[in-house]
């Protein structure tokens, strides 16, 4: 690409990832100040284009609740994007689904750690669900990440 189309891809706020386009969005991630697996995953997020706020949290029991995560979805770290909780070491491409496709729910979560997610290895062959949380409380696979 030509510098005339990267400044103008950044003054519109597109990003590119390898394989997407995303638009440059606001998220809000709380994590413990001592967690390195969640500093790489918000950096993973900046690398994708996401305009990020960290606000770190000794307790994050509040803010698990406050957002509606159920205890069977937890991981380490919470972010918020447009409405929906993102709980865990979510991948870029799930996100990016999630902005495009809008479903009615509560948020999309990755529970636990699992090895090779992004900020646990980020091995592109890791594989994992992302899981959808309704507002129900019901649950469902929404993406396969290292399923190709």
């Amino acid at each position: 690409m030509t510098r005339r189309i990267l400044a103008i891809l950044a003054t519109l706020g597109v990003l590119s990832t390898p394989g997407m386009a995303i638009a440059a969005q606001e998220m809000t991630m709380w994590k413990s100040p001592w967690c390195g697996c969640c500093d790489a995953w918000a950096n993973g997020m900046r690398q994708a284009g996401y305009r990020l706020t960290v606000e770190n949290r000794e307790d994050m029991s509040p803010v698990k609740k406050q957002v509606g995560v159920p205890g069977a979805m937890e991981a380490c770290h919470t972010a918020v994007i447009d409405g929906y909780f993102v709980e865990g070491h979510v991948p870029v491409e799930a996100i990016a689904k999630l902005m495009s496709e809008r479903p009615d729910i509560a948020g999309i979560a990755v529970p636990g750690m699992p090895a090779g997610s992004m900020g646990m290895g980020d091995d592109p062959n890791a594989r994992y669900d992302v899981l959808t949380v309704g507002r129900d409380g019901t649950n469902a696979v929404f993406y396969q990440a290292g399923v190709r």
